[in-house]
């Protein structure tokens, strides 16, 4: 990787204690992807780096090194907006994870950056946060290379039928006959051609479109967990009780 870096813009996406007094912290950067650096004394009470290096806040960073663990040398903050509702909070941690844990290091995907921040944009906007979630879903199996069209099945070449009712393989995207790949059947036809033209507004699209980015996440995790997920069943939880 090069030297010097200035005026990065970047999002925090985790960040630990370092040795003493310092952090190590995963960022999302717009031309040099998912990278970590090291913010020395960022831990102390006296840095103002460790109020400023925050998930959620645009910063603009530089950087200096010449190995692949940069040290960070400055910070801007750009205004941006709060995740002030719990569910909106989750979501954004759950991006984080979904990048923390499986977009490779050092790799940028411009397209995606500019999916995460309209995401965050909107999280901040909206409590209907479903939408949201599959839009950028979406965008992230897209970067990885797994995009699919919910209205063509990939084994036969054809376009999905509404009376029909079709597999899901995360290597294959939609497909009519079920295989070793196969994760989901029975997925109605014309759910998936109403998802084909974005309709993320009924119960059925929702529900089949959320089974299948589950099932694609799942494929692409290999076992590790998400710790947000617990959040959200903790919050589910909490909901039903009250």
């Amino acid at each position: 990787m090069r030297g010097p870096e200035h005026q990065e813009p970047a999002y925090v996406i985790h960040r630990r204690p370092w040795r003493e007094t310092s952090l190590m912290v995963d960022v999302f950067t717009l031309n040099h992807g998912r990278m970590t650096v090291i913010a020395r004394g960022a831990n102390s009470a006296r840095s103002p780096l460790k109020a400023q290096l925050q998930p959620f806040q645009p910063l603009m960073l530089d950087w200096s090194g010449r190995g692949d663990l940069k040290t960070l040398t400055h910070v801007d903050i750009r205004t941006g907006p709060s995740l002030h509702r719990t569910a909106s909070l989750y979501s954004g941690l759950y991006l984080n994870e979904l990048i923390q844990r499986i977009l490779p290091a050092a790799d940028p995907h411009p397209t995606l950056f500019a999916a995460y921040i309209d995401a965050i944009a909107e999280l901040a906007e909206t409590s209907d946060i479903e939408p949201v979630l599959r839009r950028f879903e979406r965008a992230f199996a897209s970067a990885l290379g797994y995009d699919f069209a919910w209205d063509v099945a990939t084994d036969t070449g054809q376009s999905v039928e509404a009376g029909a009712q079709y597999c899901y393989d995360p290597e294959q995207g939609i497909v009519a006959a079920p295989s070793q790949g196969v994760r989901l059947k029975n997925l109605q036809g014309d759910v998936l051609l109403a998802l084909a033209e974005g309709d993320l507004a009924t119960e059925a699209c929702r529900r089949t479109a959320k089974r299948v980015m589950r099932v694609l996440t799942d494929y692409l995790l290999q076992g590790r967990p998400l710790h947000s997920r617990s959040l959200f069943s903790h919050l589910r939880g909490e909901r039903h009780e009250s």
